[in-house]
């Protein structure tokens, strides 16, 4: 990477790195039957607050193709970590709802990095987190909005 290139690309750049450092630490916690997709999509449903999804929204939010996001449900599903019901409004749609187990698993997953977040918590100056924390929700959106 070089300073003459855009600051927009090396914006993502640094995201894309911390994203894989980020990965890395969770993969490493995690229990050994959970991935990091299988996390991500518990934890979406209750940084949300959402009572149910379709396969379709989950699959666009996570931006994966539907017989990928059909796998990692089905994994989800027979864990009972997530149920999958008919959309009584669609005969041929599903619903997809995260269980009290599944919540159970994401808070599970949570207390696993105790120990990485420590360390970070250490390191990393609170005023710089607190800073960073409002602006990357800020790009996150923006960046969210631009792929509809």
């Amino acid at each position: 990477m070089s300073i003459a290139d855009p600051i927009e690309f090396r914006v993502l750049n640094e995201i894309g790195i911390i994203d894989q450092l980020a990965s890395h630490t969770f993969t490493q916690v995690l229990p050994r039957a959970m991935t990091q997709a299988q996390f991500n999509l518990l934890n979406h449903f209750v940084r949300l607050g959402h009572e149910f999804c379709t396969p379709a929204q989950l699959a666009n939010a996570f931006q994966v193709s539907r017989p990928t996001m059909s796998n990692t449900l089905a994994r989800l599903e027979r864990a009972g970590l997530v149920s999958i019901a008919a959309d009584p409004d669609d005969g041929r749609g599903k619903r997809v709802s995260i269980t009290a187990k599944g919540r159970a698993m994401r808070d599970e997953c949570i207390e696993r990095l105790a120990e990485p977040l420590a360390e970070m918590q250490a390191k990393v100056p609170r005023e710089l987190l607190t800073e960073l924390l409002p602006r990357l929700t800020q790009l996150r959106e923006i960046l969210d909005h631009m792929r509809d």
